[in-house]
C-alpha cells in the first residue's frame, strides 16, 4: 500500500501526520517506509534530529519521476507513506500517481476548504491515468468543542471525496513531538496517540490491509 499525504496549501500538518502514521503502521508489526518527497525536507530533518535510530526508514526522494522510481524500492516493505510537497508541481503530480490512497489533510477553516480545490483537481487528473487511486479528506488540527470544528464536514460535502471518520485534534503532544520524535515515543498513552492509532486502523481497513 502506498499512502500519500497531499495538499497544495502549506502548513496543514502533512509532515506531522506522515511521521505519526508511519510509526503507527510500524507498531502494527508492518514494514513501512516514509518517503520525503518535499524539497523542504521536513521529514528528513525530523529523522536527522533523532538521537536514536528511527522506528522506520526515512528516505528523501523529491523527484518528478517518483511514481516510476518508487516501486522497485518497496520490495522489502509492506507499506509506504509519502510526505508530498505543497504547491501544484510535477513532483506533487508524481507523488499522487504513485499512490494507492491519497489523504488530504484539511484544517477546519474556510480558507483550507477553498484551497482544497487544487488538490482535488490534481487527484482527478491522476485518476484519468490510474482510476484505482482512492482519495479521502482527513480533518486535521480540529479544535475540540468549537462550531467551526463541527461544520467542516458540511463544508467539504461539495467535493467528490469522502471524509475519514477519524479526525485529528489540535494537541500539544503533536507540537512537542516535532523535534525528532513521534507521539508514540513522547506520549504513548495520550489522546493524540489514540487518535493516530484510530486513523491508521481506519486507513488500513479501507485498503483491505490488516489493521492492528
Amino acid at each position: 500500500m502506498i499512502l500519500t499525504l497531499a495538499n497544495q496549501k502549506g502548513g496543514v500538518g502533512k509532515t506531522t501526520l506522515s511521521v505519526n502514521l508511519a510509526h503507527a503502521i510500524a507498531l502494527s508489526k508492518k514494514r513501512v517506509l516514509l518517503v520525503d518527497a518535499d524539497p523542504q525536507a521536513s521529514a528528513s530533518t525530523w529523522a536527522a534530529a533523532r538521537e536514536e535510530p528511527s522506528p522506520f526508514p526515512v528516505i528523501g526522494m523529491a523527484r518528478n519521476t517518483l511514481h516510476r522510481d518508487l516501486p522497485e524500492l518497496l520490495e522489502n516493505y509492506d507499506h509506504c507513506v509519502i510526505d508530498s510537497p505543497p504547491r501544484v508541481s510535477a513532483l506533487a503530480r508524481s507523488a499522487i500517481l504513485a499512490s494507492d490512497l491519497v489523504i488530504i489533510p484539511v484544517q477546519p477553516s474556510s480558507y483550507d476548504v477553498w484551497a482544497a480545490t487544487e488538490t482535488v483537481q490534481l487527484i482527478e487528473e491522476a485518476q484519468q491515468f490510474r482510476p484505482e487511486i482512492k482519495a479521502l479528506f482527513c480533518i486535521n488540527r480540529k479544535v475540540v468543542n468549537t462550531a467551526i470544528g463541527q461544520e467542516i464536514g458540511a463544508a467539504l460535502a461539495g467535493y467528490p471525496f469522502p471524509i475519514l471518520k477519524s479526525a485529528i485534534c489540535q494537541r500539544i503532544a503533536f507540537a512537542e513531538s516535532s523535534a525528532g520524535y513521534s507521539v508514540f515515543e513522547l506520549a504513548p498513552t495520550s489522546t493524540a496517540a489514540n487518535e493516530i492509532k484510530a486513523l491508521s486502523r481506519e486507513i488500513l481497513k479501507l485498503l483491505g490491509a490488516k489493521a492492528w
